[in-house]
Parts: C-alpha cells; structure tokens; sequence
C-alpha cells in the first residue's frame, strides 16, 4: 500500500514538471529583468489552425474565448501557420479560410488579434489596427487565402499566446490550435 502511494506521488510529481515545462515553451517574457536576457526575441511558432466550431459562435457560445466572440457561423479553413515573436512581430498565413456551410469567405479582409495571459491571470488582447486582403469565393477557387504582417505591442509578459485571425469588427474565425 504504502509503495502505490510513494509510485502515485513520483507520477503526480512528473505531470507537474511536464505542465510546467510545456507552459513556459509558451511564455514570452521581454525587457529588462524578465530573466530573459537581452538576447534575440523569442518565436512562438504553429503549423495549425482551426476554425471557429459551432459551439463558440456568436451569441450561441456562453463563454467565448479569452473574451472573444466567435464569428457568427462555423468557419472551416485548409491551412495556417505563422510566428509570433516576442517583440510583437506576428506574421500569418491562412489558406481557404472559409464559411463551414458554404465552403466560401465572404470577407475581403481579415484581421488578426493576439491574446496573452498575464501573470496575474487576466487577458491581454490586442487586435491589429490594420486589415489584410483576403481572397473571396469558394476554397475550391482560392478563396480565403491571406497573408498577415504587422507588428503588436504586446504586454511585457505573455503566457500561453493564443494567435486569432478575425473579421475587420474582431469576431475570431480561425484561432491557433490543432
């Protein structure tokens, strides 16, 4: 009984260490003092993208997403990657990026928009002020292909960036993740 309880703990123990270890590849820290460095920026990079699902649409979701509406249908897309680096430089590359029902986008821009854990647990959000063409028309046909390129001023810590591409009003279509 005793060794199930020691074996339980050394196993509790190791999944704390790997939240850990998984939550600080994540974490951006900058400046002076943040224990950082004064080296090269820090990159967070992805190679996937999903969609808004139904459940975080609109008024239909209870709780959007770090505070962030779901645009007002599903959205399906083919492709997204991008980096973000630590100095607020995001760059973005979605591929049709597209109405789930209709399998078109009907918007000729989108924006992107970065939300940060601060260390006290609220969100930092911070939406582009620029907007950035985007291909209209079915996937089939190239629609809803954009590139983003533009710099954010990011808070001085960011934990666990979540990268948005939304609509020009700043309702999410596409959010980091797999």
């Amino acid at each position: 009984m005793l060794r199930n309880r020691s074996l339980s703990a050394v196993v509790a123990l190791g999944v704390i260490a790997l939240l850990l270890i998984a939550t600080s590849a994540v974490t951006f820290a900058k400046g002076p003092g943040s224990g950082q460095g004064d080296g090269p920026d820090k990159t967070f990079q992805w190679k996937t993208m999903v969609g808004v699902p139904a459940g975080l649409t609109g008024v239909q979701s209870q709780a959007p997403l770090r505070g962030i509406n779901g645009g007002g249908v599903p959205w399906t897309l083919q492709s997204g990657r991008g980096e973000l680096k630590s100095n607020g430089h995001v760059e973005v590359e979605v591929e049709g990026l597209v109405l789930l029902s209709t399998g078109s986008n009907p918007a000729a821009a989108f924006r992107v928009l970065v939300s940060c854990v601060n260390p006290n647990g609220t969100f930092t959000n911070v939406l582009s002020a620029d907007t950035f063409p985007a291909t209209t028309g079915l996937a089939t046909a190239g629609g809803g292909d954009s590139e983003i390129e533009t710099d954010l001023a990011l808070p001085s810590t960011c934990i666990a960036p979540i990268i948005f591409v939304t609509s020009t009003g700043g309702s999410w279509f596409a959010a980091t993740g797999f």
